[in-house]
């Protein structure tokens, strides 16, 4: 449950709508609606969409971790 919070969190620390990530997802509103409310679960793939598209670590995403660290911190270069 806390990682559908966190997702819905998220969405809303950076002012955007769900229309919005939907479009970053390529879905719909209401399909991305379901993703927060816990109705549908969210594939790993757009997860990571999500996690380039916030720039944050897949952990605290999950909510493994309550510090949201940069993505690129872990991306090797």
């Amino acid at each position: 449950m806390h990682f559908y919070r966190r997702l819905r969190d998220m969405r809303e620390d950076h002012d955007k709508t769900q229309s919005e990530i939907a479009a970053v997802l390529q879905t719909t509103q209401s399909y991305y609606a379901q993703y927060e409310s816990c109705k549908r679960s969210i594939p790993f793939e757009r997860v990571i969409v999500l996690a380039r598209f916030y720039n944050v670590s897949l952990d605290y995403l999950a909510g493994l971790i309550d510090v949201p660290e940069p993505l690129d911190r872990h991306v090797k270069k």
